[in-house]
């Protein structure tokens, strides 16, 4: 599965707004924005992200991931 593809299926699953996704198999990074974290730990929010993505990481199509989410809001004053 290529980033293209794991950027849509995230969109999809999760309902985000916005996801970046950069690497390769052997290590992605993910950006995710949504609404979904809004009120949701740290810790919370990587579970949501890494569940659409658990059988990949079981099959080793995924070897690691980086993960940095947001909600709109805090993105917005990332940006800045």
């Amino acid at each position: 599965m290529d980033n293209q593809e794991i950027k849509l299926l995230l969109i999809k699953k999760l309902n985000l707004e916005q996801a970046n996704i950069t690497g390769d198999s052997n290590h992605i990074k993910i950006i995710a924005i949504g609404n979904i974290f809004k009120n949701v730990s740290q810790v919370k929010r990587q579970q949501i992200i890494y569940a659409p993505l658990i059988d990949m990481i079981k099959e080793k199509h995924i070897h690691a991931v980086s993960i940095m989410s947001y909600t709109p809001e805090e993105w917005e004053k990332t940006k800045k």
